[in-house]
């Protein structure tokens, strides 16, 4: 009898203990964006949260129940963030105190989230540096629930038509998919998605902006997460004529392979795969939080229609660009499939900029996560993606634009914009045909040598296209 009460006392406590038990927090991770640093504390079970500033000097106060530290806080890289110190103190065994020092003020937002692919839960901090606008999050339950129409049918006037007489560049915005706590796919030897296709977004900035008619904007610089929403959104604010986002996916299967483009589909997904695949992508905004949606107070029918136009001219400019876009990645890479897909991946929803969706392969093949890692194949991606932006807007300039006026004033022609080498064709023989510098030609190819090949794809810059009547 004696045996049986010293069991039960020692089950109580240990049922007392596990109800006691504090969460722990096992790690902390911290990036900074061009406008915000996002603090994450990964726990190990839910917890309850109160977040306050302070100044003279400038802090801000975490206080979290329930939760215990059990992370060192010396080795975070505060460098090039507002953050001085971070400092902890334990004021009872189940309420943890958590003290950022700053060097100026900031606006901070906090908010929980629940366990989500490869992370358990977490609390997440971010301070916006003044005069930045936080984004409004919802709480992970309502993501999947979001309105489908995220933004207002009418443009901000960034995006109205400058007059005739001006030429401005065509404004394509790149959109490196995945940041900062939410690597991506990742593939054989723990090559993460977001850092290969960074690369190549900056690699085809680098190529568009040395075109004449042309500027490339990026929505990520770095490894920072940005939800999806906001994507589309900074997109907006840089007057975007384009929107490309690049990915690098990973597939149930190790042994599927091949790039694909993605557009906007309004009826859903048009194969398994696409479906997969925007399940997927839009599962991140589980991982960062994802951004709020807003719309102007419109009559819903009219703004419905408005939108429903829009969007039906937006999806066709897509499906044009993207169809240009894979025909050209076909040409030096395989293809999933041979047609432009459509998917509701969330990042595509903007009815009045023409968006894609670029797979650059499965990362999860190990022969593909090979060459994605390249400079070699990453630059002839890019180059095969610049080729197909390149004879969109040639065929279909927006008004004011250099490209615009180019076609207006017959300096450019409106045949080919690319030349399959023949057997004997040189470097020289083609500039000359096309009166074009042959340094420039070879610049625009990235070209190391004159030395071409038969059946090789050269672009011709658009700027030296003269009419060849």
């Amino acid at each position: 009898m004696r045996a049986w009460l010293v069991g039960m006392g020692m089950l109580l406590a240990t049922l007392a203990a596990d109800v006691w038990a504090a969460a722990e927090v096992r790690s902390v991770r911290l990036w900074r964006a061009p406008d915000n640093t996002r603090l994450v504390f990964d726990l190990s079970g839910p917890v309850q949260h109160n977040i306050f500033t302070l100044s003279a000097p400038e802090r801000i106060v975490i206080d979290v129940s329930g939760a215990q530290l059990r992370t060192p806080l010396e080795q975070l890289a505060l460098g090039n963030t507002p953050i001085t110190s971070l400092r902890s103190a334990q004021r009872t065994p189940e309420d943890l105190r958590l003290v950022l020092d700053l060097s100026k003020a900031v606006t901070p937002k906090s908010f929980t989230l629940a366990p989500n692919q490869q992370y358990g839960h977490r609390l997440v901090i971010d301070l916006f540096d003044e005069g930045a606008s936080p984004v409004q999050e919802l709480p992970p339950s309502k993501v999947a629930s979001a309105p489908q129409v995220p933004v207002s049918p009418a443009k901000p006037a960034t995006k109205v038509a400058p007059p005739p007489a001006s030429r401005r560049d065509v404004v394509v915005v790149l959109d490196a998919g995945h940041g900062g706590e939410d690597p991506g796919a990742i593939g054989p030897k723990g090559v993460q998605e977001k850092t290969v296709v960074l690369a190549i977004a900056r690699e085809l900035q680098r190529q568009i902006n040395a075109e004449k008619g042309f500027r490339a904007e990026l929505t990520r610089t770095g490894d920072y997460f940005i939800p999806l929403r906001r994507r589309t959104e900074i997109a907006r604010k840089k007057g975007a004529d384009l929107f490309v986002s690049i990915h690098a996916d990973a597939a149930p299967r190790s042994s599927a392979f091949g790039a694909s483009v993605y557009a906007l589909s309004d009826r859903g997904a048009t194969s398994e795969t696409a479906r997969w695949l925007a399940d997927s992508e839009n599962r991140s905004d589980l991982i960062g939080g994802d951004g709020g949606v807003s719309l102007d107070d419109k009559d819903r029918m009219l703004a419905g229609v408005l939108l429903d136009l829009s969007m039906t001219a937006s999806m066709s400019s897509s499906l044009n660009v993207g169809q240009k876009v894979l025909s050209n990645m076909g040409r030096i890479t395989p293809l999933h499939k041979q047609r432009v897909e459509q998917a509701g991946f969330m990042v595509l929803k903007s009815p009045d900029i023409p968006s894609i969706l670029v797979e650059t392969g499965f990362i999860s093949n190990p022969g593909e996560a090979v060459k994605l890692q390249t400079q070699n194949h990453q630059q002839s991606l890019a180059r095969s993606i610049h080729g197909g932006i390149r004879h969109f807007f040639q065929q279909s300039p927006p008004p004011g634009t250099y490209l615009a006026w180019l076609r207006d004033s017959g300096k450019v022609s409106r045949g080919p914009q690319e030349h399959v080498v023949s057997v004997g064709e040189s470097l020289s023989m083609i500039a000359e045909r096309y009166q074009v510098n042959p340094a420039l030609l070879r610049d625009a190819n990235n070209l190391k040598s004159d030395s071409l090949k038969a059946g090789q794809v050269l672009n011709i810059p658009a700027a030296t296209l003269a009419a060849q009547q």
